[in-house]
């Protein structure tokens, strides 16, 4: 007799088989949610997770990395609803953290690696005696599908306590339709400050709501249920800003009593629009590559607004938005206001100018530059935030409120840190922005008193950076935030022209050593711009040849955050692989995948707050589709190689070595 779960994976494998070409082929399909999932290398996680969802729901393992799971664990702990999207520290989330398995069974369960799999939306696993689950989400909701292959009794655990930073308080309780209620808080990442959540879960057996008999303490509540071979068991659950309530509602709105294949081809269809708005032509192991990083940009900032129009601000009060508006929120602005924040402008300004109108929110409720305390949702930080609106509004992004804007990032000059030197120029770029801003605005006193402000930073340049002396290749060296003299050297890239002045002829050959002796640092934020300084300076050719490297070739990584390596990590980048990243290198909100795309389409945001891209010689053809969730095969721009190794913008060679925002998004 055939095993029942034996033929559950056949099925899952003829399904597959008999899937269209062009079904198989379809973004969503060839996303894989395994890349950057190994120990260090991206600390992403294979969840569940709709277009810039909350929900995040996939699972948990031992050992872990930040994201709750590793690809190389033999054990499953559960399967959780949230989690902080590639960032360091210990990560966030991993809140209410379901576990099932057969009553008297080990814990935790040994997984079944053979019948993992994954793709955009969707995310199983066999665990323990053959137990299958299956898990899809919406924006506020989540549903997993457990399949029990024989009877007996089970044992079903819902934990509020249990996640990857500090819990701060967790409390559940049953209503009076069979749904188990819960509030729950706890740290940030970094545990910078906290987040507040509340959800509402409900189980059905075979299909049916199921009144159990729940128990447990304050933070975990249990049940048992007799089950028959083939019985499935659900969990749908919501989750609210609001209160448990509004859970209840999220829930029961989004899911909207489907069931779970059709939540599921519904979510991949979604993902499937949205990814058709970049795309490549290559190799499968590159198309798929480039899509599974895209898949990552596109899931933060994350979307926080109940269907009812309500949300929690970071100040901890609901407020109300008008039918059709998102609030979002989720930041770490530090790392992606320089790749992922200008790539979402660009694939889609509709989405951009709802993320600009939560900032010009966020100002206007009292911005911090770490997390609050009383957070709706994982954060982490959010500097540069004026540079995002600023970069938003010259590239055509202009229904938000610019005036009040500019009063946010006024108020927030007076507290921006800037005892060392890279704090000095990451205040400066900030005034500068406001300079631009207000000029754009009018605002001829406030421009030229920020401006001056702004190129205050100089004279300590100059005595830092121009002349590197014996600790420039320091990790922290003065003060330095997660990098080295040589690498901040090259910060002030909204004054460049003025740097190139200070270096004199010194500056291409100063860039050529910085490569050359393998100062650069691949796996961290602060430098990751300066291969594109070559283009700047009029060598597209000598950019193409450094980012193609680093990004499809084995390179000497040398640096960690807290210092340099006793010997290097060599390694690519970006692979299609679990170890998708370099040793060390996390994702951070979709930051470094970011990157390889402009890498991979020839185009660099080199200057955010100004609506150009350097160009240079692109690694693949590439469609963009900017203007609305268009199916693949819809009209949009073309960006090719041509014979001589130049871009081609829809055919046309382009002429010079940079590319204006309108050219592209008209």
């Amino acid at each position: 007799m055939i095993r029942l779960g034996t033929w559950l994976a056949a099925f899952a494998a003829a399904l597959l088989l008999a899937l269209s070409d062009a079904e198989a082929q379809a973004p969503g399909r060839i996303v894989d949610p395994f890349v950057g999932t190994l120990a260090d290398f991206g600390q992403l996680s294979p969840a569940a997770v709709a277009p810039h969802g909350m929900v995040q729901l996939g699972p948990d393992t031992r050992p872990a990395n930040f994201a709750g799971y590793d690809f190389a664990a033999t054990h499953l702990v559960g399967f959780s609803h949230t989690r902080a999207v590639g960032v360091g520290c210990s990560g966030a989330g991993g809140d209410v953290r379901v576990s099932l398995d057969y009553s008297g069974a080990p814990a935790p369960a040994v997984i079944d690696k053979r019948r993992e799999a994954a793709h955009a939306g969707y995310y199983r696993v066999a665990y323990a005696s053959g137990i299958l689950a299956e898990m899809t989400a919406t924006r506020g909701a989540g549903v997993i599908r457990f399949t029990l292959p024989r009877g007996g009794d089970v044992d079903l655990v819902v934990a509020f306590d249990q996640g990857y930073s500090k819990r701060l308080a967790a409390l559940w309780r049953e209503s009076g339709d069979a749904d188990v209620r819960a509030s729950f808080s706890a740290g940030t990442v970094c545990d910078a400050g906290a987040y507040h959540l509340h959800s509402a879960t409900r189980v059905l057996h075979a299909g049916k709501p199921v009144r159990a008999q729940w128990r447990g303490g304050a933070g975990d509540a249990r049940t048992t249920l007799r089950v028959r071979a083939g019985d499935v068991i659900e969990l749908r659950t919501g989750l609210s800003t609001i209160d448990p309530a509004a859970a209840a509602r999220v829930r029961d709105r989004e899911l909207n009593g489907r069931k779970f294949a059709a939540i599921a081809k519904a979510g991949l269809a979604e993902w499937n629009r949205q990814l058709s708005r970049l795309t490549i032509q290559g190799s499968s192991e590159q198309r798929a590559l480039f899509q599974t990083a895209l898949f990552r940009v596109m899931q933060t900032p994350v979307a926080i607004t109940d269907p009812d129009g309500r949300f929690r601000g970071s100040d901890g009060v609901i407020a109300t938005v008008p039918p059709g508006e998102q609030h979002y929120t989720g930041w770490a602005l530090w790392d992606n206001y320089r790749t992922q924040m200008p790539l979402l402008a660009l694939i889609d300004p509709a989405r951009a100018a709802q993320i600009a109108r939560s900032l010009v929110r966020l100002y206007a409720t009292g911005k911090q530059r770490w997390s609050t305390k009383h957070e709706p949702f994982i954060t982490v930080r959010t500097e540069h935030a004026g540079i995002v609106l600023l970069d938003f509004r010259r590239k055509g992004i202009v229904d938000f409120d610019a005036h009040a804007a500019l009063a946010g990032m006024i108020a927030e000059s007076a507290t921006l840190a800037r005892a060392t030197p890279d704090e000095q120029i990451e205040a400066a770029y900030d005034d500068w922005a406001i300079a631009e801003l207000a000029g754009d605005l009018g605002e001829t006193a406030i421009a030229e008193r920020f401006r001056a402000k702004a190129l205050a930073y100089r004279p300590m340049w100059l005595a830092t950076f121009r002349d590197l002396g014996a600790d420039a290749d320091i990790v922290k060296a003065r003060g330095l935030y997660q990098g080295t003299l040589a690498q901040y050297r090259w910060a002030p890239v909204f004054d460049l022209p003025w740097l190139a002045e200070a270096l004199g002829p010194r500056m291409r050959p100063e860039l050529d050593r910085f490569f050359a002796e393998n100062l650069f640092n691949m796996t961290n934020q602060p430098d990751i711009h300066v291969p594109y300084l070559f283009a700047w300076l009029g060598d597209p050719a000598a950019t193409a040849r450094l980012v193609s490297r680093y990004a499809s070739e084995p390179v000497p990584h040398r640096y960690v955050n807290s210092g340099v390596r006793p010997e290097p990590w060599i390694g690519r980048s970006f692979r299609l692989a679990p170890q998708g990243f370099a040793d060390g290198m996390d994702d951070d909100q979709g930051t470094m995948s970011a990157w390889y795309i402009w890498a991979t389409i020839g185009l660099y945001p080199l200057i955010p707050g100004q609506p150009q891209y350097v160009a240079t010689p692109p690694m693949a053809s590439a469609m963009l589709r900017n203007r609305a969730p268009n199916p693949v095969g819809r009209a949009g721009t073309t960006i090719t190689r041509g014979g001589k190794g130049e871009m081609r913008l829809n055919a046309r060679p382009l002429q010079g070595r940079f590319l204006s925002h309108r050219a592209i998004a008209p």
